[in-house]
């Protein structure tokens, strides 16, 4: 059935505001701060074999794998009208364990036509350590591993299941809530989906969502026949003790089409630095989108025209066990930089300086009272062509809002001593790089505290003649004095201790 493009461009919008609306219910509705503060979720719209759609502009490290979720679903489960599968693990196209994806059918005349899918990050799904994000060698220790399950039947919850879920976290009550905020938000995307079909017809329907991929396609193609065919490379480093963790690509461009190679990527680690692919596929196609024209849909169609590589039992596509928590986080960043510094030299006058390159991710969870909260925190974003980097924000594959000091002090027993911009942290160029930020708490019980980060020893990079941003730090305060500890650190601390997070500025553009 051909589409017009009015048509098309009302089916961009509709499909978008679905997933936006799916949001805002989840947001509205859930438990706790880092859902509803942070919005650290994503909701998005699926084909009957699990090719996304559309997906709202929330977080960019979900774009890539959330299809695989759905895939691993329909592989594993025959869900019937009302049912909802739940899961997490990464070897089936999750990210973290923290970030638990619900999966629900669109029944229309019989049949699964659409899939709705949502994922949000739980502040904690149990492990060696309160926010399941730990310094450990084996997923095994991260928390509860859920594979493709059957959550909801017929509409129902299935409390027998969810008794063993909430059996293994340390904060039952928030996570129930945000459960059940997750089946909302699938239930309201199912509602609005059937009445685009009754309004527009079945057939209609599928015709457009089928042509609003194939859009995606011919922009994602046009924009790759504008870089020069040939070879381009780069390579940049993860910070670990006792380990050199390298991330490695190269990006080969013949007319339309790209392939993107991690080959010489170091073996995964027993660090919990390794990503999984679904993460590394992600990355690439952040990347592209952010090159593709500002209305430009966010679909599948972005992928067809590019092939990855990563080799499997490499940091870049670990196999199980390895341990995988700060892959989604920390070296998702980190593949971002080398992607957009291999294509700087394609296209230099699109690319910017690296940003802070890390998501200074803090957890602190104790047991009396018993909490746990969630983290990252912004900083210095790369200065462009067009204007200097933003300062204390969010970029590249996170796209979460920061807990207001309000909502923190509220939820949890922690004070925050000091919040502000960490002025002259940018790198310094024609162009400055944005400044990052010093976040400073005090624990108002004892507790233990994790630090995930990078960029602490190797600063982010400018570009064309720009000057590196400053690396960040991260400091402890005990026993009545600061001490400074590494990238990733976990400690327990006392009542009155303090964590200090002092984040990375972007890098500087020209000379």
């Amino acid at each position: 059935m051909r589409v017009d493009a009015v048509s098309l461009r009302v089916f961009t919008n509709i499909l978008s505001s679905i997933c936006q609306e799916m949001g805002m219910v989840l947001c509205r509705t859930a438990f706790s701060p880092n859902i509803k503060e942070r919005r650290d979720y994503s909701c998005a719209v699926f084909t009957a074999d699990g090719d996304m759609v559309a997906q709202a502009s929330h977080i960019p490290v979900h774009l890539g794998s959330m299809p695989h979720s759905t895939r691993a679903v329909i592989k594993a489960l025959k869900l019937e009208e009302g049912d909802m599968a739940m899961l997490n693990d990464p070897f089936q196209g999750g990210t973290h364990l923290p970030d638990i994806t619900l999966v629900a059918p669109v029944y229309i005349g019989g049949e699964p036509v659409f899939y709705v899918a949502n994922r949000a990050h739980h502040a904690d799904v149990g492990g060696m350590s309160p926010g399941s994000m730990p310094m450990s060698t084996s997923i095994f220790q991260e928390g509860l591993i859920i594979p493709p399950v059957r959550m909801v039947k017929g509409g129902s919850l299935d409390e027998e299941l969810l008794k063993i879920f909430l059996a293994n976290v340390r904060t039952p009550t928030e996570r129930r809530g945000d459960l059940e905020a997750q089946i909302a938000a699938n239930v309201r995307g199912i509602k609005r989906i059937k009445e685009t079909v009754e309004r527009y017809g079945l057939e209609f329907t599928k015709s457009c969502l089928q042509e609003v991929m194939n859009y995606t396609e011919r922009l994602t193609r046009a924009f790759i026949r504008r870089i020069p065919d040939g070879t381009y490379t780069a390579e940049d480093h993860l910070e670990f003790p006792g380990e050199k963790l390298t991330i490695k690509v190269s990006i080969s461009v013949k007319g339309d089409e790209m392939v993107v190679d991690f080959t010489g990527s170091s073996p995964q680690s027993k660090s919990p630095l390794n990503a999984v692919k679904s993460i590394t596929t992600s990355c690439v196609l952040y990347v592209i989108r952010c090159l593709l024209p500002e209305d430009a849909p966010t679909n599948q169609g972005l992928l067809r025209p590019v092939k990855v590589i990563a080799p499997e039992g490499t940091v870049v596509n670990a196999s199980r066990p390895a341990p995988i928590s700060a892959g989604n986080v920390e070296t998702s960043q980190r593949i971002v930089d080398v992607l957009l510094e291999a294509l700087g030299s394609a296209l230099p006058d699109a690319i910017p300086a690296s940003s802070q390159g890390t998501m200074n991710n803090l957890l602190i969870g104790g047991e009396d009272p018993p909490f746990v909260y969630y983290e990252t925190i912004g900083g210095g974003m790369g200065a462009c062509p067009r204007g200097d980097g933003e300062s204390a924000i969010h970029s590249h594959m996170t796209n979460t809002m920061n807990t207001p000091v309000e909502a923190l002090e509220f939820a949890y027993p922690l004070m925050v001593r000091e919040y502000r911009v960490r002025r002259g942290s940018g790198g310094k160029g024609a162009l400055c790089g944005g400044d990052g930020i010093v976040r400073e708490i005090e624990l108002l019980a004892d507790a233990e505290v994790t630090i995930l980060s990078q960029r602490r020893e190797i600063p982010p990079k400018g570009a064309r003649g720009g000057g590196p941003g400053a690396p960040g730090r991260n400091l402890v305060y005990t026993q009545s004095r600061w001490h400074r500890v590494p990238a990733i650190h976990q400690a327990r601390l006392k009542k009155g201790d303090r964590v200090r997070i002092e984040t990375p500025g972007g890098g500087g553009y020209g000379r």
